[in-house]
């Protein structure tokens, strides 16, 4: 299901796909910093992985060469196309965060990298609620985002987006549910994809929160 703003953003990753993934469909063009954090992240999970925002499925890999259950999911099915024809042995779907096609507490932990960048403001307690609702209790939660002016929209190449901060990020997700256990922010490297601010925050769903 997609409501609000999805089809749109859908549509211009569909419209661009083949650019992003030549660009950035690869982990060996990820940061070898964020791909250490993500499999440390990893390892301190139990459970199924889910993959929010799996684009062409490159970081579902990485989880999945860990020997963890995983899947994918995302708004664009020309990416989604490229996930499965790369990972046959994965499984993603085309959905809206606002509505997982999963079942409550059945998920162990979420990365959601640099995927929630297009969500308007207003609409992120509501998928954080989500993510809280298919997590299972002391499941964590994994974001990377732009760094900035918190909900400041800017001109993002495929759709536009929103900076956000460990800080303001950390009020809504406690909102939804989750404890914050640890935050980065980081300049950019000249070789990196963007030359944005890098951010990302680690939170864990409270075992108290209701399913």
């Amino acid at each position: 299901m997609r409501a609000g703003s999805d089809d749109g953003i859908a549509a211009a990753y569909d419209a661009r796909a083949a650019e992003y993934i030549a660009l950035a469909g690869a982990i060996e063009q990820m940061d070898a910093r964020d791909a250490a954090m993500i499999a440390r992240w990893c390892e301190a999970t139990t459970g199924m992985l889910l993959d929010a925002g799996c684009g062409p499925g490159h970081w579902t890999g990485f989880l999945a060469q860990r020997g963890r259950e995983t899947r994918g999911i995302d708004l664009s099915a020309a990416f989604v196309d490229a996930a499965c024809s790369r990972h046959p042995d994965i499984p993603f779907d085309v959905g809206s965060f606002r509505a997982l096609p999963y079942a409550t507490g059945s998920v162990g932990g979420i990365l959601a990298w640099y995927s929630l960048i297009h969500t308007p403001p207003d609409d992120l307690p509501g998928i954080l609620d989500e993510f809280a609702r298919v997590l299972a209790p002391d499941g964590s939660i994994l974001l990377g985002f732009f760094d900035g002016e918190p909900r400041a929209p800017f001109a993002h190449a495929v759709a536009p987006a929103y900076f956000w901060s460990a800080e303001a990020l950390g009020v809504c997700l406690g909102d939804a549910g989750f404890d914050v256990v640890s935050a980065e922010r980081r300049a950019r490297m000249p070789d990196e994809v963007s030359v944005r601010p890098h951010g990302s925050l680690l939170a864990r769903r409270r075992a108290s929160a209701p399913l």
